[in-house]
Parts: structure tokens; C-alpha cells; sequence
């Protein structure tokens, strides 16, 4: 007759150990009150989402910055909310990527875009910041461009001699909240493609696609 030690062996030996965190997911912004639901904090916004859908929370603080885990799709990945402010973002993201020696193609990040429609995104391969204070720190602190991102409409300024910064730290106006949190519904899509490496078959499916 077995004794309980025996099937608390069994047990454990049942036990799966968990999977290594392979991916970063990154969600750009600005900390503080004074900047939630601003347009720059977009990424903030996304990564809020995504932690609540997995049921997780993005609180822990590390790499100068608040993360948490998840897994998606099957892949292991570390969210993260740099908490450096937004032109420097990049420190917080080499911090994590060196500590998991994840390469920039495993960091996919989510940022705020003014260049076009709130409901709409734009997945993109690799490139240049594009003006993005934020993208740009990635990209230097990494000393690479050659990492994912998905890029939230934020709404186009209504002229061009607007001050961008002032357009993109004012806040989401709340008519247009609900079309931002409708988009955040696609990332569970876009992100398990990007982490199983289909990153063209999520540009195909979701590139202009509008909520």
C-alpha cells in the first residue's frame, strides 16, 4: 500500500516546470496621474489590457520599471511599463533584455501614433522611430531597430502647426476611449502571431483595420 509520501511524489512529478521567459512585452508612457489617458500613455493603456485578459498585474517593480508575466500562446513573456518617463524608455527595456538575454527580435512594443485615427494600428517589422521620442531611446539603448512594434492610433493633430507635445500629452478625449479599448481587443490575435514569430501574417490581417 502506498504511503502518502509516495503520492505526493507522484504529484510533482506530474508537475510541469514552468517556461522561461523568452519575450518582452513592452507598453511605452509617461508615469504619474497627471499622464493617464493621455495619448502618450497608449502603450501603458495596452499593456493594462493585456495583463487583465491574462489574469495577471503589471506591479512589480524591477528594470526601472513596473512588470509582470504572462503566458500567451504558449510563450512565456514578461510585461513591462517603463517607468524612466517616455524619452527614456530604452534604459528600463536593456535593462530587462539583458537580465532574460532576450534579443531585440523577442521585445515587442506597443507606443501611441499621431499619425493616424484612434481605432486604428499599424504592426511593423523593424524601422526608424518616426519622431517617437520613446522609439527613439528603444532603438539606442538597444542599438537596434530591428524589434516589433505595434503602433495605437492616437488621432492626427487638427493643424498642422499644433505642438505635437501638446497634442499627444493632452488627454484621449472620452468619445474616442471607447475606440481605443475596442482596438486593445485585437492584441490577443496580433500578439500570439508575433510570438510565434508571424509577424507578416499579423501585418496582412490587422494593418489598417479600424474600430
Amino acid at each position: 500500500m502506498s504511503s502518502i509520501f509516495d503520492l505526493f511524489k507522484k504529484i510533482e512529478k506530474k508537475e510541469e516546470p514552468s517556461l522561461p521567459i523568452s519575450h518582452i512585452i513592452v507598453g511605452l508612457g509617461n508615469p504619474g496621474e497627471k499622464y493617464q489617458k493621455t495619448r502618450h500613455n497608449a502603450g501603458f493603456l495596452a499593456i493594462d489590457y493585456i495583463s487583465e485578459k491574462y489574469g495577471t498585474r503589471c506591479d512589480r517593480v524591477k528594470f526601472k520599471g513596473l512588470c509582470g508575466e504572462a503566458t500567451i500562446g504558449g510563450v512565456r513573456v514578461l510585461l513591462l511599463k517603463p517607468q524612466t518617463f517616455m524619452n527614456l524608455s530604452g534604459e528600463s527595456i536593456a535593462e530587462a533584455s539583458k537580465f532574460y538575454k532576450i534579443p531585440p527580435e523577442k521585445i515587442i512594443v506597443l507606443s501611441d501614433d499621431a499619425s493616424f485615427d484612434v481605432g486604428k494600428l499599424r504592426i511593423r517589422k523593424s524601422g526608424s522611430a518616426g519622431g517617437h521620442n520613446g522609439l527613439k531611446s528603444v532603438i539606442e539603448c538597444l542599438g537596434s531597430d530591428k524589434f516589433p512594434r505595434i503602433k495605437l492610433g492616437v488621432g492626427q493633430k487638427p493643424n498642422p502647426d499644433y505642438d505635437i507635445a501638446d497634442w499627444v500629452l493632452a488627454k484621449i478625449p472620452s468619445e474616442l476611449e471607447p475606440h481605443l479599448y475596442d482596438l486593445f481587443t485585437c492584441l490577443p490575435d496580433i500578439l500570439a502571431l508575433l510570438l510565434k514569430g508571424e509577424i507578416e501574417k499579423a501585418m496582412c490581417d490587422f494593418n489598417g483595420i479600424s474600430k
